[in-house]
């Protein structure tokens, strides 16, 4: 009997020591997934947060470089409807040398037009304007007239805009960058609150919940442009 007990006692010891063991194992193993997981959170913590710095600051030179140019615009702008003022008051100073009669006068103001408004002027002639009512009112309003400073001015216009869009996608871009290093930080929280519970159930919960916010942050990041 006595050998028979103390065999019984020397087979629970080893069980239990198997069992100590097995549990030792899996603490180790999520101890090290764990350590894996806070390291690889950390450093996406971490570029995330770059990423979002450099967002704000291409959004803030790109709206700079469009205000440049909408100052530009606004500039080239004026310049082009005074010239175009300049052509419209000679063009009204040749209606009335024209009902004087006055050639001499004509020919005078047409060479003050500029070079633009001179040829629409010609093709506007060509209308027959006195005597046809469909005719446009002025060379200003012919399809051949072109203004260097207005064309230019709304080109500017356009890539102000164009600028414009483009930081505010830099700032869209920066804002889920950030929304990025949230779900790492909260990531960085469950890993390091799981180490805190002894229920295997519970710990294992826990690294799940973060491995899976990890897994869709790291997506997340990975398809998002680089600033």
């Amino acid at each position: 009997m006595p050998e028979d007990m103390n065999l019984e006692v020397a087979h629970k010891l080893s069980e239990r020591e198997q069992t100590v063991g097995e549990n030792r194992r899996w603490e180790e193993a999520i101890e090290i997934l764990g350590i894996l997981m806070l390291a690889l959170a950390a450093v996406a913590t971490a570029w995330g947060g770059f990423q979002a710095a450099k967002g704000d600051g291409r959004q803030s030179v790109l709206y700079a470089e469009a205000g440049v140019d909408r100052v530009k615009a606004t500039t080239v702008a004026i310049a082009g409807q005074q010239r175009l003022a300049s052509d419209a008051s000679t063009f009204n100073q040749w209606l009335e040398a024209t009902r004087a009669n006055d050639r001499v006068l004509q020919a005078l103001l047409v060479r003050r037009f500029s070079p633009e408004y001179r040829t629409a002027f010609a093709a506007w002639q060509k209308t027959a304007p006195f005597t046809t009512p469909s005719a446009p009112p002025g060379p200003g309003y012919m399809s051949e007239y072109h203004n260097p400073q207005l064309e230019q001015a709304e080109h500017l216009n356009e890539e102000a805009a164009a600028t414009e869009e483009e930081g505010t996608h830099a700032r869209e871009t920066a804002e889920k960058y950030i929304g990025a290093t949230v779900l790492f930080a909260l990531v960085l929280f469950l890993v390091a609150v799981s180490q805190r519970f002894r229920l295997r159930g519970v710990r294992i919960g826990a690294i799940a919940i973060a491995l899976a916010l990890l897994s869709y942050a790291l997506y997340q990041v990975a398809t998002l442009p680089r600033l």
